[in-house]
């Protein structure tokens, strides 16, 4: 084998050697992100239980008004809240109405 192509088989080899330490450094660092993504997953999975249940959704609520309106009411501002301020952040990180 000619000394260019060791030279270059060479660093082909330290260059792979490189990389998977990157990978593996990268895989620590990300560890943390992926537990995050994995509850936003969760969350999300929630959501999308909760509308294809409607049923479930209007029983609860008819529980919680009947149980204690004044509760119910406290309830429904935050949800407000918590609405609006979705639709903040939505508009403003996907440019959406």
């Amino acid at each position: 084998m000619s000394t260019s192509r060791l030279e270059l088989a060479t660093r082909h080899g330290a260059l792979r050697a490189r990389i998977a330490a990157q990978r593996d450094d990268l895989t620590q660092h990300v560890a943390p992100l992926e537990t995050a993504l994995r509850g936003a997953d969760r969350a999300l999975a929630g959501v999308d239980w909760l509308k294809h249940h409607p049923a479930a959704v209007a029983a609860a609520v008819v529980v919680l008004v009947v149980a204690s309106p004044k509760r119910a009411w406290r309830w429904t501002k935050r949800g407000i809240i918590v609405w609006r301020g979705w639709q903040t952040v939505r508009k403003s990180l996907l440019g959406t109405r």
